[in-house]
């Protein structure tokens, strides 16, 4: 979209990945990133501004430390908070990041008082719900990437197994952006083809055993790369970029992303991942996807789960 403003906060391994993936794609017209770390913000901005003239279409880079960079977002995405360490689940991260989110909202709010927010901090499930109260914005106007990168390892998995395009296989994860998120095995399919009826040499590849050891591996997919490299970066960079562009060329893509349900399957006042109608000014429409028992099960495993979290939290 022409004049289209982005806003990353937080210039760490996230932010300047998602700046980066974004300035590659041509996802906006201007970027911003901005982190208390002014120097930090400044030298990732100038180092992606001295690349411009090789991305996909022009753009300006800015950055800093000053909350003014972030005046007149149309789209803000938040990776500012404390990384996940090794060992660390994503809900051991919630105390903090929203302590942070308290201090970081309502001055974003007066620069960028008509942007969307989206979180992509861990949890990022809990601090939806968070900014949703500190804000009093709508649910449709702030919430997080939720299971979109978790949905892309998945798919990645199954088309390297079936011998496909990635673009030919939809399948999603739901839930949580976390230990309880899971696959919905019931709606997946290669093409036309239900995941379970997918054959190779006329044998069935996909049995019980296989999709539960994929669904265990994307579960535990961020907790491998975190441990081998210290971060996820590059993948949640892209996955961000993609929800920037959906919400800034009013795609109305369908994307799981998490919003703070209200009564959909007896769900209400958490935030959970669902296929989503994505586009210009937010969430249009959380989808009433079909779950068998087990599915529904799940979900509401799930809803429990951060509810606890939450309550805890006082959130």
């Amino acid at each position: 979209m022409a004049g289209s403003k982005l806003v990353v906060v937080g210039a760490g391994s996230v932010g300047t990945s998602l700046a980066y993936a974004a300035l590659i794609r041509g996802s906006a017209s201007n970027i911003a990133l901005f982190d208390v770390n002014a120097p930090k913000a400044e030298a990732e901005a100038l180092d992606l501004a001295h690349g411009s003239q090789f991305a996909a279409a022009s753009a300006t880079v800015s950055g800093g430390g000053d909350i003014a960079v972030t005046e007149g977002a149309d789209v803000v995405v938040i990776t500012a908070g404390a990384k996940q360490n090794p060992g660390q689940s994503r809900l051991d991260l919630a105390g903090t990041n929203v302590r942070i989110l308290e201090q970081l909202m309502p001055p974003l709010l007066e620069r960028a008082p008509d942007a969307v927010y989206v979180l992509v901090t861990n949890p990022c499930d809990v601090l939806t719900v968070a900014a949703q109260r500190i804000s009093g914005l709508p649910p449709e106007r702030i919430f997080s990437s939720g299971t979109v990168l978790d949905t892309s390892r998945l798919r990645w998995l199954l088309a390297r197994r079936a011998g496909v395009s990635v673009t030919s296989v939809h399948a999603s994860m739901v839930g949580e952006h976390g230990d309880t998120e899971f696959p919905l095995w019931s709606g997946a399919t290669i093409g036309p083809v239900p995941i379970r009826d997918w054959t190779v040499d006329g044998e069935r590849i996909f049995t019980p055993e296989y999709l539960d050891t994929t669904a265990r591996e994307v579960v535990q997919a961020a907790y491998k790369v975190i441990a081998g490299k210290g971060a996820t970066n590059y993948a949640i960079g892209l996955s961000g970029a993609r929800i920037v562009e959906a919400l800034l060329r009013d795609d109305n893509a369908v994307l799981p992303v998490s919003t703070v349900l209200s009564g959909l399957y007896g769900i209400s006042g958490v935030a959970l991942s669902l296929p989503s109608v994505v586009g210009r000014g937010g969430v249009h429409r959380v989808l009433e996807t079909p779950m068998d028992g087990g599915e529904l099960a799940a979900l509401r495993h799930s809803a429990d789960t951060l509810r606890n979290t939450m309550d805890a939290l006082g959130v």
